[in-house]
């Protein structure tokens, strides 16, 4: 039989004992003989038994699985926030169940309804771009799961979050494109639904009011993929004063961004730099390498996961609680330019 198709019925009737004995056998009960245990552990292992734990937790009542959703799984920020989450949940003694929605309101609603089938003990949820509903979410909530929102939240959810520092971040990458003589910045934003976009954008005008650049309102596009920055850039060419420097929502876009620009014989970062957000892998091959802002996914992954097992075992009546990650400003050849204003962030 193959491993997850056993059952103790099977152990049992294959044995010709009660599925209780084979459940004692298991367990050492005493009033099992050295014998019996000795032949139900043979079967066991033969057999690469091993318990359901669906099954359980309708009988402890606990399940100790924690459920996950995130957007893409492949995605590198998304990917280090997996590590901490697993890694600090196995190291309290629990498994991680994950879903992903790849951006689309259908499979997150899917993926909640999986999850509760379940019963999990508790829920961390990276919200999908295309979502505008809530009723999922809510569902969790009344069925007394506790739920922790990370990096993309819904504010009209009160529940524990973890954030990144997505203004500081953006602030602080565009407050060094201006440092290095960059004054026509054109900003690639995310979806606006989202609000990690929206504190981006909010981080840009911010480092444009410090230094008083005037917001050109034609160099905000939202565009935060390469989908989008192959239409995006080329019509940024077409325009009559080219941009001296772009800062993108992430870095897949910056660096679609990139490519394009250097096809078209624009030099990085002499005459347009760059910069991105998430310092991923991505950012290290690229030619030149991406300045970007780091996130911390594995430490967003990790207080995710302390949040969610502090609610689950001291209980769901203290107030909720939002963890702010700061971010980190990575510098590399996209915007390795000679500094000529002593302006400091």
């Amino acid at each position: 039989m193959n491993k997850g198709q056993v059952t103790i019925k099977d152990i049992a009737r294959e044995l010709g004992i009660s599925p209780s004995t084979v459940s004692k056998a298991l367990k050492g009960h005493r009033d099992i003989s050295s014998n019996t245990k000795i032949i139900v552990r043979e079967l066991v292992e033969k057999w690469n038994y091993s318990p359901d734990p669906i099954a359980l937790s309708l009988k402890n009542g606990s399940s100790r699985i924690i459920g996950v959703i995130v957007p893409e799984i492949v995605h590198y920020f998304f990917s280090t926030v997996i590590s901490g989450i697993e890694d600090l949940a196995n190291d309290l003694g629990y498994h991680v169940m994950f879903c992903q929605s790849s951006e689309l309101y259908s499979k997150e609603v899917k993926a909640v309804d999986t999850l509760l089938s379940s019963r999990v003990d508790g829920i961390l949820v990276s919200v999908s771009k295309n979502t505008e509903k809530l009723a999922h979410f809510l569902k969790i909530l009344e069925k007394g799961i506790p739920m922790v929102f990370f990096d993309r939240i819904c504010e009209e959810i009160d529940t524990d979050r973890v954030i990144v520092d997505d203004e500081w971040g953006a602030y602080e990458a565009v407050n060094h494109l201006i440092n290095i003589g960059c004054r026509n910045i054109v900003h690639l934003s995310g979806v606006s639904n989202l609000l990690i976009g929206q504190n981006r954008k909010s981080g840009y005008l911010k480092a444009l009011k410090k230094h008083n650049i005037p917001v050109n309102d034609c160099n905000i596009i939202e565009c935060d993929n390469r989908e989008s920055a192959a239409v995006v850039i080329p019509a940024l060419l077409k325009r009559g004063e080219m941009p001296d420097g772009i800062f993108a929502v992430n870095d897949l876009t910056a660096v679609a961004a990139m490519q394009i620009l250097k096809e078209n014989g624009f030099m990085i970062p002499e005459d347009v730099a760059v910069a991105g957000f998430t310092s991923g892998l991505i950012s290290d091959i690229t030619t030149p390498t991406l300045t970007s802002v780091d996130q911390h996914g594995y430490l967003v992954g990790r207080e995710a996961v302390r949040l969610l097992i502090e609610r689950l075992e001291n209980g769901a009546n203290t107030p909720s609680r939002t963890v702010i990650i700061k971010t980190e400003l990575v510098r590399k050849g996209s915007s390795d330019r000679k500094v000529v204003c002593a302006t400091t962030s």
